[in-house]
């Protein structure tokens, strides 16, 4: 299977990667001991491709599988890099549930109570909704500044920036090797942090349009519209990084992507080993041969 039909991907875990592919997702973790543990999640490549062709399902779809892998990809770093028992499967997705709604609520509900106090004080609407915006790029932002000063998460951000060096390098041609991989950018554009930003940004639209309903309204809005604003931040992400080699589209997607550099730290050339090491089963999982 090409490489151009595949758009590989992952995410950092605790020491350790985890690459996906079209036909299997693979987690790399780094014991104590230096040797590396390996689990392979088999995928449904059918339903992938079906799910790829679904404008707007598939971004909401795709988005609940891949932290449901997520999770369960965190479960086993746990396991191998900490000593921890890992989490049976219903207990992964109360965990994930728990977590959805803890997000929800502190980057949707929390920012429209703050305005629409706002509101309340004498803002407009668009005052008000434009308030919400900001708070809610503002608390993700500082949630994420808060957790990168913790020294086990800046090890999992230089494992983010080890797995977006291999991507690159392997979408470059370049040989997957420590070397190689070590010369590549942190950033890339199908990132989820700048996924994150693409959020903000369109929830801020789409609110924008409901500013005059009544406030539970607007409430019930904020949870129940978040698949359709992951939907759509999912295909302008997409779109973007297709076109990523255009240079207005670089420049207009700039702001989201330099979020990333919130996430990601340089990684050591252990963490790029790992990164590597997680990524070159998931091709050979997809008959890709690489140098």
């Amino acid at each position: 299977m090409g490489q151009q039909h595949v758009a590989y991907g992952g995410q950092a875990v605790i020491e350790g990667v985890m690459m996906r592919g079209r036909q299997q997702a693979t987690v790399a973790v780094r014991r104590p001991t230096g040797t590396i543990a390996y689990k392979h999640f088999p995928l449904d490549a059918q339903r992938r491709t079906t799910l790829e062709r679904l404008p707007f399902v598939r971004g909401v779809l795709m988005l609940w599988d891949a932290l449901n892998l997520g999770v369960r990809a965190l479960n086993f770093s746990a396991s191998a890099a900490l000593g921890e028992q890992e989490q049976s499967t219903g207990a992964s997705i109360g965990t994930l549930i728990v977590s959805l709604a803890i997000a929800i609520g502190l980057f949707f509900v929390s920012p429209l109570l703050l305005a629409s106090l706002a509101g309340h004080l004498g803002a407009n609407l668009f005052q008000r909704e434009l308030l919400e915006g900001v708070l809610r790029l503002g608390i993700i932002v500082g949630y994420i500044v808060m957790i990168g000063r913790i020294s086990e998460i800046q090890r999992v951000f230089g494992y983010h920036g080890a797995e977006h060096k291999a991507v690159n390098a392997y979408e470059a041609g370049a040989p997957l090797t420590v070397e190689s991989v070590r010369g590549f950018s942190l950033i890339h554009p199908r990132c989820g942090t700048s996924f994150l930003a693409v959020v903000v940004l369109i929830s801020f639209v789409i609110f924008l349009f409901l500013g005059g309903l009544p406030f539970w309204v607007r409430l019930l809005s904020r949870v129940v519209l978040v698949p359709v604003i992951a939907a759509v931040a999912y295909e302008l992400l997409r779109l973007s990084a297709r076109h990523y080699h255009r240079g207005w589209v670089r420049t207009l997607i700039a702001p989201s992507l330099s979020l990333q550099q919130l996430t990601t730290r340089d990684p050591d050339d252990t963490m790029i080993k790992t990164a590597i090491a997680a990524l070159l089963p998931v091709l050979a999982a997809d008959g890709v041969s690489v140098r």
